[in-house]
């Protein structure tokens, strides 16, 4: 037998041996493959559907999506209704019974908290409402840490022989979140407020106290009006605040609003980076309260 050939069963016999993830999990956005690193550590790598930089409320379902859907042990998705334009109809191209909705293999990050904004209109005219309460949890880090316990003990039932390592990974990340938690709440008392261009950061806003001065789309999901931007800055001349947009969205209104109104205009994500964990998150929050903070006039 030539060395050539040995080093090749060599390398098959480790690539047999290595072990593989106990269970296949696809989370919809960065924010909640961090949650899975953070709760999982090591043990599971999450496929993430889509990235930090698109809009989970304008996406399509897609193949690939599907392809990564068909063989998942579990789903785990934001819900309250964020992903309706496309989510449903992954799963169902992915035909994976195990991930239906109400299986123990589908996960929704929303379900585990309570919801701010319940019991709007639920007529889709209005735009992109949700009347079963904002979906935007995922920028609140107490809410996450919250769903991050309620996550390790869907993923010890789905698979028991990790469950104290997902127990252990939820408690940490709790402890982490509450250890910045109070520096936080220092560094943001007193701000004077942010403008958004759609309601997407109320969350981390509520937790500490940061007044909400207007979003700049007077109708979610559409963009504004030349009167819309009239009547904001009319509203808010002479204020200090913040103006803060997301980048998938669009720039030209924040950016004459930030001029007209002499205030910093900030392009933050609504979710960290794709490969962030635990710790990732925490900074990834951390960028948002450095560009509330620095508001102060």
């Amino acid at each position: 037998m030539s060395f050539r050939i040995l080093i090749v069963l060599m390398g098959l016999c480790l690539m047999g041996n290595a072990p593989a993830a106990p269970l296949d999990v696809v989370a919809t956005s960065p924010s909640l493959g961090a949650l899975v690193r953070a709760v999982a550590g090591e043990r599971l790598e999450p496929t993430i559907l889509a990235g930090p930089e698109r809009d989970l409320h304008q996406l399509q379902a897609k193949p690939s999506m599907m392809r990564a859907l068909r063989d998942a042990d579990l789903v785990v998705a934001i819900g309250a209704e964020l992903e309706v334009g496309w989510l449903p109809a992954a799963i169902a191209g992915a035909a994976n019974p195990a991930i239906q909705p109400g299986r123990d293999g589908y996960f929704e990050a929303a379900a585990q908290v309570e919801l701010l904004d319940v019991g709007g209109p639920a007529d889709r005219a209005l735009g992109d409402v949700h009347p079963v309460g904002n979906p935007h949890v995922d920028l609140d880090p107490v809410r996450m840490a919250r769903i991050a316990a309620a996550l390790a003990e869907r993923l010890a039932r789905l698979d028991p022989a990790g469950a104290e390592i997902y127990r252990s990974g939820a408690a940490v990340f709790a402890q982490a979140v509450e250890q910045r938690v109070a520096d936080w709440r220092a560094r943001l008392a007193g701000a004077p407020g942010v403008l958004l261009y759609h309601r997407d950061a109320i969350y981390l806003l509520d937790r500490f106290g940061v007044p909400l001065l207007g979003t700049i789309e007077s109708t979610p999901g559409v963009p504004p009006s030349g009167q819309d931007l009239l009547d904001l800055t009319a509203k808010l001349k002479g204020r200090a605040g913040v103006v803060i947009q997301a980048p998938y969205q669009s720039p030209q209104a924040p950016a004459k609003l930030a001029r007209d109104l002499g205030w910093r205009l900030e392009r933050l994500p609504l979710a960290p980076p794709l490969e962030a964990d635990g710790t990732g998150y925490l900074e990834h929050i951390e960028r948002w309260v450095e560009a509330i903070a620095a508001a102060r006039p």
